[in-house]
């Protein structure tokens, strides 16, 4: 069902030039100033509107960070934005404050046919460290990328030589499916939701998780990756997976909601985003639904995934 999604998991390491000063949770810091340095590297006409453009349908920028549906799209046709093609994984301590010549390192998640788009990545961050990240543009250095492997990772980048290799997309069909396999007896599973989960049902956030409305948002979320990034429909018994899923009790939860704010520079206003943070335990019969439950440990689940937001892990329990 998901075996022709490909990913790439880079890690970022950068190295402060000035003390840079950043909130608690850095994802929409990061994600905002890489769209804002992708415009710059990759935007041939500078224009400050891209609807009336005429390289909008070829254009790097508006497919990787803005990513509207194309016009002869099957899902989500009225949806202004599909899935964007990657996700910022910040660091999880809370320091705001990188004091000069530290390393800190971010991961990236890259996704499809964006992994052809990494060379803007790197030239995008590269720029952000030159121009300056947070409300003091302070400058770092882009040191070194790293993929990961079943190796664990290597190197791919180096400010040195400036030479970039593509990665391998990681993970690969035998480490998804060793991954399912470890937890195919499992008769309770916990789900810890390490960052804030925005799941919707009926029009409302969820403020914790129900199994089928996690089921129903992965396979929301993975059917429009494979769609518009991976080159697939995604072939699935949507509606008999979600009433199976309906079937899974939750057995034990620990979940509260966390909010972090943001400031929306498009929107020249202040924004408070919240979710579940925490550990859910549920019970039944999990093996049809392991590979998506897999996936989404690496493509994370909800709302705004991009900045970070929707990252779980999966335990025995």
């Amino acid at each position: 069902m998901l075996s022709h999604i490909t990913v790439g998991q880079l890690a970022l390491k950068l190295k402060a030039l000035d003390e840079i000063h950043l909130p608690k949770y850095k994802g929409s810091t990061l994600r905002g100033g890489f769209g804002y340095a992708l415009k710059e590297v990759s935007c041939t006409r500078k224009r400050q509107d891209c609807g009336t453009c005429m390289l909008r349908e070829r254009c790097v920028y508006l497919y990787l960070f803005e990513t509207p549906p194309p016009p002869d799209a099957e899902i989500m046709r009225l949806y202004p934005t599909a899935p964007h093609p990657f996700i910022i994984e910040p660091p999880e301590n809370g320091d705001r404050v990188i004091p000069q010549r530290e390393d800190f390192e971010f991961g990236l998640t890259v996704i499809g046919r964006a992994l052809d788009y990494i060379p803007y990545f790197i030239y995008a961050f590269i720029r952000l460290g030159e121009t300056g990240l947070g409300k003091g543009k302070n400058k770092f250095s882009l040191e070194n990328v790293s993929a990961m492997s079943p190796d664990g990772f290597i190197p791919i980048y180096n400010k040195e030589n400036q030479s970039l290799k593509k990665p391998d997309p990681f993970p690969d069909l035998p480490t998804v499916d060793a991954r399912c396999e470890s937890m195919r007896s499992a008769r309770r599973l916990g789900i810890e939701f390490k960052t804030p989960t925005r799941i919707k049902s009926g029009g409302h956030l969820n403020d914790g998780p129900e199994f089928h409305h996690l089921i129903r948002s992965l396979l929301r979320r993975l059917s429009a990756l494979s769609y518009f990034h991976c080159g697939r429909k995604l072939d699935a018994d949507f509606k008999g997976l979600i009433e199976r899923a309906s079937q899974i009790e939750c057995v034990s939860s620990d979940v509260h909601w966390r909010d972090w704010d943001r400031y929306s520079t498009r929107q020249k206003q202040k924004m408070t985003l919240g979710g579940f943070v925490g550990e859910t335990v549920f019970s039944g019969d999990f093996r049809e639904f392991l590979p998506l439950l897999v996936w989404g440990e690496t493509l994370h689940v909800g709302k705004a995934a991009s900045f970070g937001l929707g990252k779980y892990i999966l335990k025995r329990a």
